[in-house]
């Protein structure tokens, strides 16, 4: 069947169902959609410290955190293949004053919500390098459906949390919305970069999870996910293990439907670290290695060296589109070859002065407090 035919159907069950609750009264509760789920956390932390709200987590099949239950917090799998947990999310949703999602949400598309209930888009990333929303280049190839449907969701937000003026403007280009539904009040989960105590907790669960050898540095790579189902790890594992095994590791963070084919050769050098929070695995890297991720606006926090491998960057520019151009963009070097990236790994000279603006530039509203002012401003606290 038609994929766009089965989106169809699915959310004209959904709408029904959600009409039908809609005749139950809305409740002092909060309902949190998860797909990624840190902005999340965040949020339900700060919520339950300076509220007396009920919360529910609808937790996506893509969502690997592991939410606590509390007597105040209620964890549902919200998936269509268990029917019962399904339609309690549904039921939730309808009835509750506010929703905050931390992704693009198609059934937010046939959600008429009643009047003064506020929906709250946590955007997982901080900043943006690629196009994405209403500016991204690949809706020429969607229907007319699908992108009514797009505009339906987006419009559906009343509330859009940002971190900067820079995503200010990407937002309102991105989903077509005015500068009044945007919330200057800083990304949540921003706020683990401010906690030592913490931070240095996870340091030390990651030493005890993945047993890294401490006295060695960690570069970390972390490329974007290219959609291209099996696409194998384009960096030269052999070459980096034969120049740079005697001083550093190399943690490995990539997407599920990618390969990763050098971490049982080089067990001692490779780690695959997928599974981990990424904020986690920033606290303890040395050297990041990206191309068009938006993890650099995160790894800013710590003002150490990023490179940034681009080997298919003129490719990449015409499939996805860029805010701006890239080479003015990024804070560090632009390589394409793994031997560029060792040659720049040994030499050990990188230029960080312009590291300071780049994060201020991107993280501006997001000083360790961006959680509890999302929360006042919301529920007028």
């Amino acid at each position: 069947m038609n994929r766009e035919l089965l989106i169809t159907f699915y959310l004209i069950i959904f709408r029904i169902v959600f009409n039908l609750f809609q005749f139950f009264p809305i409740r002092k509760k909060t309902t949190m959609i998860a797909s990624l789920g840190h902005n999340i956390r965040f949020t339900a932390e700060a919520l339950e410290k300076h509220t007396d709200e009920s919360i529910i987590i609808l937790k996506t099949k893509r969502c690997q955190l592991e939410f606590r239950s509390t007597d105040r917090r209620t964890i549902i799998p919200f998936n269509a293949n268990h029917p019962f947990d399904w339609l309690r999310s549904i039921y939730h949703l309808a009835t509750s004053h506010v929703i905050f999602a931390d992704n693009y949400y198609g059934i937010l598309a046939v959600t008429n919500f009643r009047h003064r209930v506020r929906v709250v888009q946590l955007w997982h990333a901080a900043g943006a390098i690629k196009k994405f929303g209403l500016q991204d280049p690949s809706n020429k190839y969607r229907s007319k459906k699908a992108i009514a449907r797009f505009q339906k969701v987006y419009q559906r937000f009343t509330d859009v949390v940002i971190g900067s003026e820079k995503m200010a403007s990407i937002f309102k280009r991105s989903f077509h919305i005015s500068d009044n539904r945007l919330r200057r009040t800083g990304i949540p989960r921003t706020d683990f970069f401010y906690q030592t105590d913490h931070i240095r907790q996870v340091k030390n669960e990651l030493q005890h999870s993945i047993g890294y050898d401490q006295t060695k540095k960690i570069i970390l790579y972390a490329p974007t996910f290219r959609n291209m189902p099996k696409a194998d790890v384009q960096l030269n594992i052999k070459q980096l293990y034969d120049h740079l095994k005697h001083e550093y590791l190399l943690f490995l963070s990539i997407h599920p439907s990618e390969q990763i084919t050098a971490t049982n050769r080089y067990p001692d050098f490779v780690f695959d670290v997928s599974h981990f929070s990424m904020n986690h695995i920033l606290t303890i890297t040395e050297i990041l290695i990206t191309d068009y991720s938006s993890i650099p606006f995160e790894f800013a926090f710590f003002q150490r060296p990023m490179i940034f491998f681009a080997y298919d960057l003129e490719d990449y520019k015409q499939e996805r589109g860029m805010w701006q151009e890239y080479e003015n963009l990024v804070p560090g070097p632009i390589v394409k070859t793994t031997e560029a990236i060792i040659h720049l790994i040994r030499a050990n000279r990188f230029n960080l002065n312009h590291m300071p603006d780049f994060h201020k530039e991107w993280n501006t509203y997001s000083d360790g407090h961006a959680s509890n002012r999302l929360i006042k401003t919301i529920y007028h606290l």
